[in-house]
């Protein structure tokens, strides 16, 4: 009994020291209106182990070891000051107080970290644990039974008035373990029944996660390794704190959830946060003298990084234009703040898809979450039935969740039913995608519609080889332009930026690829271009996460650029080639090749590129305009010279532009200055 009296009033030093025993006053303040008439008060007490067991080691190990016992003497505590200090007059017993306690932070220690790669075995005792895991499934919002006042039916018996039976949800409790009609009475043994109007409801939600290492599994990345993801279940305020496709660390309980004749392993979850990814801050020290080597050329960077990467798949020189977009893209996508994304989606064209894919899925490995999708796979989310009881819809993520904040590789469109590319087509544009959860299948009155951000950037090529092409297709009309094989033209233009990747090199590509190929099959691991510059993998890996974290700005003359260039375009262009959707893809553009420039002001150069692939990808898919810009522009010649041939060339482009919007854009003399 000493050692109890003793834990309590550590417990109270405790509260009064954290500042918690003011925030319980403050809470009791509402609880104390006439309107407000519960059985139960609901009190959440923020707990730091650390801070506890420097007042008492025996109340820290509690906390971290029995929590069950622990929350029984703040629960006692809390009762205690509520009536010496008269907070709450409707309070008559200690059962009406239910304290949940939060937990600031668990030691860093193994022993309470739960690795969801190696799933226990066994018994595991309820105490708190620290998980991380990736989200790839969760239900709705439903609810469920916090707490009920039962009554004795013995009119004699005490408890036949009052608050002497109150059953409390308790971690891993089952809603039958609050709701039951066989409870009897502790006083008398005779039947209880519920007091229904004192009956309190809570929200809740089940999430399944699952170890992040099985992003590499569905990158298509060699593993043997098989993953199991593990339920858990959120509670009232937890509700909704989770998204598909996103990094948590949780704080939960481990329960034995018994729904006879099964027994399931699950987590009440008691504390949520995101995991933010913590990219490098510094590039290498090759990186830094090649950028300090062409700070003399806004242009030149880039074009060096474009001809050095990817040479494990192509020798350098060749799809030297698909190469710089992959990088843009890799450093233009990102998840920003407040549930924000920022993408840039490719449709690549060629003639030869196998390389091409080849290229994409080495460069799916630098992004920082890359999923390869299946054409046979879901792409976006789908529906089954919940297991564990609630005969709630549990929604899956597919692919393009999984990828959230990185790629979504989807490979050649050719293999893709026309309802799966509609609704794609239909996320493109609007870069939201619903789920439609049928009422009667999933135990619910009404219908439901859910709608959710597509949080990625999606990468796919289309073979324009003629075997592939769809039967019945029309031919295109438009004077230059290409053939863009099976795709459609609005799916194309759902896309944005549509690159054809062809005959790049010439009649010597296939012969130079030959060579790369056995080159490296006879020497493998040989430096195979000693004379061209060398720069790793890591180094690429370095560039691309230090460039996603710079905060981009547009100076006066990329705006005064891009807005010349749409106003012109739209004067020579119908709606349906150029419309809003282009001025967005122009910034998006020119931000990313500042980005890859690693500056944080996109200079006029860069709004140059970003008109130069906008109306490249235009003249592909709606035939040539009064600005008449080559297939590859950005890649006119060899870069052997270092790149000064092709700065010129792009100097005369530059002006080009100039030209083109001064023609067509009355009052562009008062912006623009030809020089």
């Amino acid at each position: 009994m000493c050692e109890i009296l003793a834990l309590k009033e550590s417990v109270l030093i405790y509260l009064d020291r954290s500042g918690a025993l003011e925030k319980l006053i403050e809470d009791c303040k509402s609880f104390d209106g006439p309107q407000q008439n519960d059985a139960v008060y609901r009190f959440y007490v923020r707990v730091s182990p650390t801070d506890l067991t420097e007042v008492d080691s025996v109340l820290g190990d509690f906390v971290l070891h029995n929590p069950r016992k622990a929350t029984a003497l703040f629960q006692s505590v809390c009762f205690l000051a509520i009536k010496t200090l008269s907070l709450v007059r409707k309070i008559h017993t200690e059962n009406q107080v239910n304290v949940i306690l939060k937990w600031t932070h668990l030691p860093p220690f193994p022993e309470y970290c739960l690795h969801l790669d190696t799933f226990p075995r066994g018994h595991v005792t309820m105490r708190p644990v620290l998980i991380e895991g990736l989200v790839v499934a969760m239900t709705r919002v439903t609810k469920y039974t916090g707490a009920a006042r039962f009554l004795c039916t013995d009119d004699d018996c005490p408890a036949f008035t009052g608050f002497h039976h109150i059953r409390v949800h308790a971690p891993g409790a089952t809603e039958s373990a609050t709701m039951r009609n066989d409870f009897i009475c502790s006083m008398c043994s005779s039947p209880l029944k519920e007091d229904v109007k004192f009956r309190v409801l809570g929200d809740k939600q089940l999430v399944e996660l699952i170890h992040t290492k099985a992003i590499d599994a569905l990158s298509a990345k060699q593993s043997s390794v098989r993953f199991q993801s593990v339920t858990f279940f959120l509670r009232d305020e937890l509700c909704n704190s989770m998204r598909l496709g996103h990094l948590y660390s949780v704080v939960g309980i481990p329960a034995h959830v018994h729904q006879w004749p099964n027994i399931t392993w699950s987590i009440e979850a008691n504390g949520v946060r995101k995991l933010e990814r913590e990219g490098p801050q510094n590039i290498s020290n090759t990186l830094q003298e090649l950028l300090q080597t062409t700070s003399s050329s806004p242009w030149r960077f880039s074009a060096i990084l474009a001809h050095c990467f990817g040479l494990d798949v192509t020798p350098p020189g060749l799809y030297n234009t698909l190469k710089l977009v992959l990088l843009l893209s890799l450093v233009q996508t990102r998840a920003a703040a407040e549930e924000t994304f920022h993408c840039l989606d490719l449709l690549i064209v060629t003639c030869d898809s196998l390389i091409v894919d080849r290229l994409m899925m080495y460069s799916l490995g630098f992004a920082p979450r890359g999923v390869r999708h299946r054409a046979t796979g879901e792409m976006f989310a789908s529906l089954c039935r919940d297991e564990h009881g609630t005969g709630n819809a549990n929604i899956h993520a597919g692919s393009a969740f999984l990828a959230s904040g990185g790629i979504c590789m989807l490979g050649d469109l050719c293999f893709y039913q026309k309802d799966k590319l509609d609704t794609l087509e239909s996320a493109l544009e609007s870069r939201h995608v619903s789920v439609f959860i049928p009422g009667r299948k999933y135990g619910e009155d009404s219908n439901d519609q859910l709608s959710f951000p597509v949080p990625c950037s999606f990468w796919a090529l289309s073979d324009s080889t003629p075997s592939f092409h769809r039967p019945g297709r029309s031919v295109q009309a438009a004077v230059g332009a290409g053939d863009i094989g099976s795709v459609s033209m609005h799916l194309a233009d759902a896309f944005g930026l549509v690159v054809q990747c062809q005959d790049e090199a010439g009649k010597d590509a296939l012969a130079t690829l030959t060579a790369h190929v056995l080159q490296q099959a006879v020497w493998p691991g040989e430096d195979l271009y000693p004379a061209s510059i060398k720069l790793s993998c890591q180094d690429y890996k370095e560039l691309i996460a230090h460039a996603q974290s710079l905060q981009v700005a547009l100076s006066d003359g990329a705006l005064k650029v891009i807005r010349g260039y749409y106003m012109a375009s739209r004067r020579v262009r119908t709606l349906s080639q150029i419309s809003m959707p282009s001025v967005k893809l122009l910034i998006s553009l020119a931000e990313a090749h500042c980005r890859l420039s690693l500056r944080t002001l996109a200079l006029e150069e860069d709004a140059i590129v970003a008109v130069l692939l906008c109306e490249t990808s235009v003249t592909f898919r709606h035939g040539a305009s009064a600005l008449t810009v080559p297939a590859h522009a950005l890649f006119p010649c060899s870069l052997a010279d270092g790149g000064l041939r092709r700065d010129a060339i792009l100097d005369e482009f530059h002006q080009a532009v100039l030209r083109f919007i001064f023609s067509y854009v009355p009052g562009a003399e008062a912006y623009i200055r030809e020089e």
